[in-house]
């Protein structure tokens, strides 16, 4: 039986919530909730994280005087003692930071059953489709190849699945007859930065906890 999740405690303006960003990529999320953050709101970004110490987005943190880290797989060849190293790195930097949310944003990597037990409840990722529908990698071609009419993004809490966890919000857009992987990808994508800001203050604030 799975633990039930902890959401964060309620914050405020005044004693927002302390928010760790995960990345793999680009960072165009991590940017745009970052000018979001410019005004004061009842979360802050703390620490950025990224497993690739070539990820682009690293530069917004650095830019903002965020604590930023690079994070690589450690270079152990048990694929699953290095996934148990790795998050255990990223734990620590985590309590140090005294993060008290993780968003996952562009963050590639799936998450183990043992770190999401630690903080089930407090990690929160948004997903390229309207879940349970077409969860995984392939989001945008698995829409676009089961001809659907509609698909968006789902921000929801993160389990012990791939993209299964509690579903929080979603918002849609229309595939057109001529769509393809790429502009479905950027539809998504502009929606994903205005939905996942949001979805943020909401959380922050507590209006998610009667849900859980």
């Amino acid at each position: 039986m799975e633990r039930p999740y902890i959401l964060p405690r309620i914050a405020s303006p005044d004693k927002p919530l302390k928010i760790a960003v995960l990345i793999s990529g680009s960072g165009s999320g991590l940017k745009a909730l970052l000018n979001y953050q410019k005004t004061p709101r009842s979360h802050i970004t703390k620490l950025i994280i990224s497993d690739n110490d070539d990820a682009k987005g690293l530069k917004y943190g650095y830019e903002k005087n965020i604590n930023t880290k690079s994070i690589p797989l450690p270079d152990v060849s048990d694929k699953k003692k290095q996934r148990i190293l790795h998050e255990g790195l990223i734990h620590i930097e985590l309590i140090k930071s005294k993060i008290e949310l993780i968003v996952l944003s562009g963050y590639m990597r799936i998450l183990t059953p043992s770190f999401v037990t630690k903080w089930k409840g407090r990690i929160v990722n948004i997903h390229p489709s309207l879940l349970p529908d077409f969860p995984g990698a392939n989001a945008h071609r698995d829409a676009i190849n089961a001809g659907v009419k509609l698909s968006g993004c789902t921000v929801h809490l993160v389990d012990s699945g791939v993209d299964t966890g509690m579903i929080l919000e979603q918002r849609e857009v229309e595939i057109l007859p001529e769509e393809t992987i790429q502009t479905l990808q950027n539809k998504i994508k502009k929606i994903e930065h205005e939905l996942y800001p949001r979805v943020l203050d909401s959380l922050s604030e507590g209006l998610y906890h009667s849900k859980s």
